[in-house]
């Protein structure tokens, strides 16, 4: 690779503290977002694509990022989703035999800009001790005083609907059409890997848009009904969280993951909180109440469901917490094949230790219909 000079970067943190690095590629750029960390140490390409991370500044912390490339297969949407990418060292060059484009090549195609060099221990230990927070990453370095203005523009996370940006705008189709089960899944960003999940276990999907009306949804006549992971707060989604109370009033089984866990707890009249930090990464630690035992998973989340409401709730029984901090990490409805959970089953990157939710859905439907 030849030499390439570099330009100067910062981060600029919405409580004024700044870390320096040094733009990816030779273009100049300006990106903001609520910044986060991911931990794992693998699946950049699957991460950059989850809708979930929609206006997120994504900081990676293993330490070198690019070094396998890019594959056309491995992608979890239709395009890069985060706001933004900070990392240490950046690899222009890859290994991969099978790679199809360099991480450079891939991020130019998506316009998406990113920073590198950057201390991102003393980041991620700053995030994980003062909160996410919004952030902005420019090559503007002389331009402080108008980067803050710019910055105290953009919108907090909390309160924030942003499943309507990555969500279908009509729906559409995923499987085998003469497959034997029919699930309607409402769409409030769902990952491609789901769908692959479902369909492999012998379902045709019927995707919807994030504010699709319950009864079109039944018109379909599913066996059963699926709500997504998504970005932003769960509470604006006014829309989905009442065609969730009409799927519990169905009587037919119903899943939920991340986002669709939130939204199945709001429409149980259980509140959610913005977390200090979120979970993210594929090494978080779960604990399966129902059978005592542990499972290491894949999580992507700054929201969680209210343990106490949850507790007190007549009709929810929490079935997996989580280890490090015991927040709610599954829920069930006692009475109705209802459940969910805060975490991904599906990976993509990750564990598969979760795969089992997915049995667990289609036994569900297959005990109903019998």
């Amino acid at each position: 690779m030849k030499y390439q000079t570099r330009k100067k970067a910062l981060i600029l943190l919405a409580d004024g503290t700044i870390f320096y690095g040094k733009a990816v590629g030779d273009k100049d750029g300006t990106a903001v977002g609520e910044v986060c960390f991911n931990t794992g140490m693998t699946g950049y390409q699957e991460i950059f694509t989850d809708p979930s991370y929609f206006g997120q500044l994504m900081v990676t912390t293993n330490a070198h990022i690019g070094n396998y490339g890019t594959h056309a297969e491995e992608i979890e949407s239709d395009s890069i989703k985060i706001a933004g990418l900070i990392c240490k060292n950046f690899s222009y060059e890859y290994s991969r035999p099978s790679a199809h484009m360099s991480l450079l090549e891939f991020l130019e195609k998506n316009k998406l800009f990113a920073i590198s060099d950057v201390d991102t221990r003393a980041l991620v230990s700053y995030i994980r001790e003062n909160g996410a927070m919004n952030a902005l990453i420019s090559t503007r370095v002389d331009e402080i005083d108008t980067l803050k203005k710019e910055l105290k523009q953009v919108p907090s996370m909390k309160g924030l609907e942003l499943s309507s940006k990555v969500s279908t705008k009509e729906p559409y189709y995923y499987g085998d059409e003469k497959a034997d089960i029919r699930i309607s899944a409402l769409d409030i960003g769902i990952k491609k890997n789901i769908l692959r999940n479902l369909a492999k276990r012998g379902a045709y999907i019927k995707v919807f848009p994030y504010n699709t009306p319950f009864e079109e949804m039944r018109a379909w006549n599913p066996d059963g009904y699926f709500i997504s992971n998504g970005p932003g707060d769960p509470q604006p989604l006014t829309e989905a969280i009442a065609a969730t109370k009409e799927m519990i009033k169905s009587d037919k089984p119903l899943f939920g993951i991340c986002l669709g866990h939130q939204v199945l707890a709001l429409a149980n009249g259980v509140s959610t909180y913005k977390m200090h930090n979120g979970h993210r990464g594929i090494n978080h630690p779960i604990l399966n109440l129902v059978t005592g035992k542990g499972e290491i998973t894949s999580q992507n989340h700054g929201f969680a469901v209210n343990r106490e409401e949850t507790e007190a709730h007549p009709e929810l029984e929490i079935t997996h917490t989580h280890l490090n901090d015991h927040t709610v990490a599954g829920i069930k409805m006692k009475n109705k094949d209802v459940f969910s959970v805060q975490y991904h089953p599906e990976a993509s990157p990750g564990p598969h230790d979760a795969e089992y939710l997915f049995d667990q859905f289609f036994d569900a439907i297959k005990t109903g219909r019998n």
